[in-house]
């Protein structure tokens, strides 16, 4: 910033020059703080000899392990780890406009319960799942607990990083299979929480062991799955001139049905649901 009156804590120094938009330069003459003394407090301030606009720096907060959020309205500057909000700029034209000088906390605490009212009771709740939360006020089973819908719009820092697992898998040298249609891996993925152009929620993908060939077909619900593998099926075995000899899957509820039983049956499939090393002692 320009302007040293408005700076505290103040130490002059010679720390070198700023580069501006029209390639002039500008001497760095000092460092402080502005803002109050409470959250709102931005350190580390340069003042800068004719410097006309305060300037903040987006990469510098986020190196300071700030998150920024922009939206039509307002730029929400908030800590990536609590995701509570710290600094609210205001959309002025085309500027977002932050009032350091002025915010006081309580005022910010306010916003934060205005904006943020889902996320604050998901951490109170020791982060519990959005659909328990509804759970919890549709059966009124918490006394106070808001009358609000609880939706999950964006992940929680908290919850993704403790839930994060790595899982290694021994490597292998060789392939199950020897030809094309002799083992098929298929999985159901979804629903997801954004909504495709052709309004599908679900992906059924399937690969071939042999070529590591895939397709992936997309579905509106969990149901369609047997009718999207049943189509796709037909189509793979005229194509190739070979059946499908197996498949491998995890055996969840949309594959363990009446539906694909009858088909295996029919067509005289030979479904194998045993862990790899097993799968590699069989002869099919």
């Amino acid at each position: 910033m320009g302007d040293k009156s408005k700076l505290t804590d103040f130490m002059s120094k010679e720390g070198g020059y700023v580069t501006f938009g029209d390639n002039n330069k500008g001497k760095i003459m000092g460092e402080g703080n502005i803002g109050n003394q409470y959250k709102t407090q931005i350190k580390n301030v340069l003042y800068v000899d004719e410097l006309k606009h305060n300037l903040l720096s987006i990469s510098q907060l986020c190196d300071k392990g700030f998150k920024i959020e922009f939206n039509k309205n307002f730029c929400l500057t908030s800590e990536a780890m609590l995701c509570d909000v710290v600094h609210i700029g205001k959309r002025i034209g085309n500027i977002y406009m932050l009032n350091i000088e002025h915010a006081s906390f309580h005022e910010l605490i306010c916003l934060v319960s205005k904006i943020n009212d889902s996320w604050l009771w998901h951490r109170r709740t020791a982060h519990i799942n959005m659909h328990h939360l509804n759970h919890l006020v549709r059966k009124d089973l918490v006394i106070d607990l808001p009358k609000l819908k609880f939706g999950k719009n964006k992940l929680c820092e908290a919850c993704r990083k403790g839930k994060q697992v790595k899982s290694s898998f021994q490597s292998k040298n060789i392939v199950s299979s020897s030809k094309p249609l002799e083992l098929f891996h298929i999985d159901l993925f979804g629903p997801s929480r954004t909504i495709s152009l052709g309004g599908n929620y679900y992906g059924l993908v399937i690969v071939d062991d042999y070529s590591r060939f895939k397709w992936t077909l997309f579905l509106k619900t969990k149901s369609e799955a047997f009718d999207a593998f049943h189509k796709i099926s037909k189509m793979i075995q005229n194509e190739k001139g070979l059946n499908i000899v197996s498949l491998r899957n995890d055996h969840r509820g949309e594959f363990q049905n009446e539906s694909f039983e009858n088909f295996w049956e029919k067509i005289k499939f030979i479904t194998i649901f045993l862990p790899q090393e097993h799968l590699n002692r069989m002869v099919l």
